[in-house]
């Protein structure tokens, strides 16, 4: 009996190092291991002991229960000091247990988790001064750039009329409700959370400022994000409501500007750059999408050039510190191709970084904002 007991306790043990892909934290801080049984195995003579585990989800249906399942039955099962054999006993948590949960998440969050004091999260607001200059696509593959590097990646989709980032990566659920908090839906590495995800969204959305700010609000506060490396906000054109709220919900964030070559277009991002003028953002740096498109080796220069720079150099000056020009994006008509086939074109099938011009410019604007 007591070598039993000593068996479970290991096992429990061992289950502790198993983390829910959702909530960032282990199946037993979560409670979600209900019971360990081991029994002496009667009809294997190779195999020391039975053990059963109980385990109960925090909702029913969980999508990723295979990931979660799968890897307590490799815990289990690489148990070095005795074989056995383990049997995973599904169910879902009682009400007043989730409840509780909930709660316990809840208050530890408190409102939104990114303004607490010693917050790690490095945050990005990717803003532009004007539509169609490829912002979004920016975001989804830089986002992507930095889970492939590694990074504790997440991603919202603050621009609420023209939302894209859900069909970028490729996003056709909703996220989990977990009575009442959010989990974001993850896609190639990267947590999103978009108006484009729940239901109606495929109508038009008209709403005034005090909604839009609400709706950054909750994103913030009622999605359980964990504690991310790097987040990333997607905003709406311009300097409305959204990046005004942005500044006042995230203080600490760093404002990363996109344009294009075309004076139409620079002279407008200089406008989204000169916000931190006026409310408590940095401008990080400046980053120049469709610079030139490659043809038998030459860079045709389809929408001008130096619009970047004259970016760069503006808000340097207007700002009193500098605003580097971080990088200048090739017009690739595959990162079309393949971000509106919801992968984010600096990722291979696998899901791995490429290594060729795409995948070394992103990577050297990822580290660039991380240094």
């Amino acid at each position: 009996m007591s070598e039993t007991r000593e068996i479970e306790a290991a096992i429990y043990n061992r289950l502790s190092r198993v983390i829910d892909p959702e909530l960032g934290r282990s199946v037993t801080d979560l409670g979600m291991i209900a019971a360990i049984n081991a029994v002496p195995s009667a009809d294997n003579a190779d195999i020391d002991y039975d053990v059963t585990v109980h385990v109960e989800l925090t909702v029913e249906g969980c999508p990723l229960s295979e990931t979660i399942t799968n890897q307590i039955n490799g815990a289990v099962a690489s148990y070095p000091d005795a074989k056995l054999t383990p049997h995973i006993e599904v169910s879902s948590m009682s009400r007043d247990k989730l409840d509780d949960l909930v709660a316990d998440l809840k208050a530890e969050r408190k409102q939104n988790p990114f303004n607490k004091p010693g917050v790690k999260t490095r945050i990005f607001a990717i803003a532009s001064g004007k539509g169609g200059v490829g912002k979004s696509s920016v975001t989804a593959n830089l986002a992507a750039t930095f889970a492939a590097l590694g990074y504790d990646t997440a991603a919202i989709d603050a621009d609420i009329y023209g939302f894209s980032l859900p069909r970028l990566f490729g996003v056709h659920t909703q996220p989990t409700n977990l009575n009442g908090m959010l989990m974001p839906v993850t896609a190639w590495g990267v947590k999103l959370i978009s108006i484009g995800m729940f239901a109606g969204a495929d109508r038009a959305i008209l709403w005034r400022g005090p909604r839009l700010q609400r709706s950054l609000e909750q994103f913030l506060s009622d999605v359980w994000w964990g504690q991310p490396d790097v987040l990333l906000l997607d905003l709406a054109p311009g300097t409305g409501d959204m990046a005004i709220s942005v500044a006042q919900a995230l203080p600490n964030a760093e404002l990363v500007v996109i344009t294009t070559p075309q004076p139409s277009a620079s002279d407008i991002a200089v406008r989204s750059g000169l916000v931190a003028l006026q409310v408590p953002m940095k401008v990080r740096g400046v980053v120049e999408n469709m610079s030139y498109y490659e043809h038998k080796s030459e860079k045709l220069r389809i929408f001008g050039e130096g619009g970047g720079q004259r970016v760069s150099e503006q808000l340097t000056e207007a700002l009193g510190y500098d605003v580097p020009l971080m990088a200048q994006l090739p017009l690739v008509p595959e990162v079309r191709e393949t971000g509106e086939a919801g992968r984010p074109a600096v990722l291979d099938a696998d899901g791995a970084l490429r290594t060729d011009g795409i995948g070394k410019t992103f990577r050297s604007l990822a580290e660039q904002l991380m240094a």
